[in-house]
């Protein structure tokens, strides 16, 4: 009889441990380069809805990769959300994801938002526009990314540096539509049309077509959001003194590229990342991305905010998104090869 009862004290153990494992598991892990408080809100929100908690590692995004790199199958990330298809695509070439298996993700996103294979899906928009001083430049002069490279522009573009990954796509983007040649022609003629040196972020060129630097400024379109909603009233009277032009609308349109998300390969908690997907993607964050981060939503049932609205509708560079990724590294190359800080 005290062999019975110890061994059911032995199982009714095992039952607890094993229960208790099971909690354990109701938890997501994050490694994300995004740092907005609009994210923090959102995954307590899925939390609450959920039970399921939400782990969040934050660093740049080559770090990020280079992280899940070498933790290969001990890392402890389920989820990578970054900035840019192009570093999404690259992770895929590293073999660090893996398809998410979802019909609510591809129900809530359009599918030229997502990865053909499902590796990767958006999460919001962003469209790469030039930003033109009010007081200076009528923007009927204004048209495609490419007139930028006009003599009447020279020494009037601001633009941040070749190592951002924003600029990398964009001329990635010119790479697949018009060909190295063309693309190169463009970056070269850029270069010549600076008004300094590439430095700073997207907000920093703002402030310095504000400052008289010079007249125009390539851009994503959230950062101007960001500027009018700023708590520095400096930033703010920047934001308001700057016009949002969308360039090449009687062409290939205007360039935007994503903040998405990815199913790390070896995360051990992949049921709940993909319901944090289904989340993310659903009507309910979309509409707080779009209002809180400026950002345009990827969800279709969800408008733009009244921001974005005001900046006007536009015509969508259309393009394969992955091939951003896969020019990246001829689009390097022709940076570096033209000059482009």
């Amino acid at each position: 009889m005290k062999r019975l009862i110890s061994l059911g004290l032995v199982v009714a153990m095992m039952i607890t441990i094993i229960g208790c494992g099971a909690k354990e598991k109701k938890v997501v892990n994050i490694y994300t380069d995004r740092h907005y408080d609009t994210d923090q809100a959102l995954y307590d929100k899925f939390t609450k809805e959920t039970g399921i908690a939400v782990n969040v590692v934050k660093a740049g995004s080559d770090e990020l990769l280079e992280r899940l790199s070498t933790e290969g199958e001990d890392t402890e990330a389920d989820l990578l959300i970054t900035s840019d298809v192009g570093r999404l695509y690259r992770a895929g070439e590293m073999n660090l994801l893996k398809a998410f298996d979802s019909s609510v993700v591809q129900e809530n996103v359009p599918k030229h938002l997502r990865d053909t294979e499902n590796l990767w899906t958006a999460l919001t928009v962003r469209a790469r526009v030039i930003a033109y001083s009010l007081d200076r430049v009528d923007p009927s002069i204004l048209s495609s990314y490419e007139s930028l490279t006009e003599p009447k522009w020279e020494g009037k573009v601001l633009v941040r540096s070749s190592g951002n990954i924003y600029n990398q796509s964009l001329l990635a983007s010119f790479i697949a539509l018009n060909g190295e040649e063309a693309a190169k022609e463009w970056a070269a003629g850029l270069v010549d049309n600076m008004a300094r040196t590439p430095e700073g972020n997207d907000r920093d060129q703002m402030k310095a077509v504000v400052a008289g630097e010079g007249d125009v400024a390539i851009v994503n379109t959230y950062y101007v959001g960001k500027l009018l909603n700023s708590s520095d009233a400096y930033e703010v009277e920047v934001g308001e003194n700057i016009g949002v032009y969308f360039p090449n609308q009687e062409t290939n349109g205007t360039h935007i590229n994503i903040s998405g998300a990815a199913i790390t390969k070896h995360g051990k908690n992949s049921e709940n990342a993909t319901r944090l997907l289904e989340f993310l993607t659903s009507k309910e964050a979309q509409f707080d991305y779009a209002n809180a981060n400026y950002e345009y939503p990827v969800n279709e049932g969800v408008e733009p905010s009244a921001l974005l609205k005001s900046f006007g509708e536009f015509k969508v560079q259309e393009i394969d998104l992955s091939l951003l990724g896969e020019y990246n590294e001829e689009a390097v190359k022709i940076f570096n090869e033209v000059g482009w800080k």
